[in-house]
């Protein structure tokens, strides 16, 4: 495959494991992350396992312009990216009134604000080009409201709607937006975000399985990509359409409880 993807979120969990699969494939990399030194490791891993180029960028994307900076970064580097896989994103548990107005602010820039204006500067050369992939990892959070966790639902609810609405805008090209939906996954996520203590991450996928799910998703041209869901949550999931609000309301702030 000689192909170049860009993946944010790049030195941990998913955006990892994404790394590693398309360089698996024979694909060059753009890996964006804020601490070097996880990047140059994963760097000098990747390009001894595989022939392959890997450019990193050291970048914080919650910082006004950050977008804007690793895209000129790279055009200034004479790198085509063919795949963008927006994967970076946080999350953050409590009351939103107990929380710090500072952190949510900061996860909507990174969330919501970097990963539109990534997607934006990236799908004016796919459109010149008329070729491209896009993925947006978003969570299947994104499906309904989540109390204790209320403004990072709502991010993922943007990301999953965006996704969507800007596939069907690029219906008649040979651009595809592919939105990944994961469930409880075994990455850094968890710990910061405090939901590792909560009934919700009793179980989780793996990270490499996730990335595998949504990977492959973006490739086929796929809309929607569900991953990593037990068979209970998978069942609750079908049935949210049939509950009333209230009722997945109270299952939802159980479940996020650490009490």
């Amino acid at each position: 495959m000689n192909k170049t993807a860009l993946i944010t979120g790049a030195s941990s969990g998913i955006g990892k494991e994404f790394a590693h699969i398309h360089a698996e494939k024979g694909g060059n990399l753009v890996l964006v992350a804020r601490s070097l030194d996880k990047l140059l490791a994963l760097k000098e891993e990747l390009e001894k396992k595989h022939p392959i180029k890997v450019h990193i960028i050291v970048k914080d994307l919650t910082e006004t312009n950050a977008s804007k900076a690793i895209y000129e970064e790279v055009k200034n580097a004479n790198i085509s990216v063919d795949f963008l896989i927006n994967n970076a994103g946080f999350g953050g548990l409590g009351a939103f009134h107990e929380r710090k107005l500072e952190e949510d602010l900061s996860m909507i820039n990174l969330n919501i604000s970097a990963l539109t204006a990534l997607t934006h500067y990236f799908l004016q050369d796919f459109v010149g080009l008329n070729e491209g992939k896009i993925l947006n990892v978003s969570s299947t959070a994104s499906l309904l409201p989540g109390p204790l966790q209320a403004v990072y639902y709502a991010t993922k609810a943007y990301v999953t709607s965006f996704s969507n609405a800007l596939a069907e805008e690029l219906h008649k090209t040979n651009i595809t937006v592919t939105n990944l939906m994961p469930g409880a996954t075994e990455t850094e996520f968890g710990k910061i975000s405090g939901m590792d203590k909560t009934e919700m991450f009793k179980q989780t996928a793996s990270a490499r399985k996730v990335a595998e799910d949504g990977y492959n998703g973006m490739i086929a041209g796929k809309l929607d990509v569900i991953s990593g869901l037990t068979f209970a949550q998978k069942m609750m999931m079908g049935m949210l359409p049939l509950m009333p609000k209230k009722a997945i309301l109270k299952q939802v702030r159980q479940m996020q409880e650490t009490n």
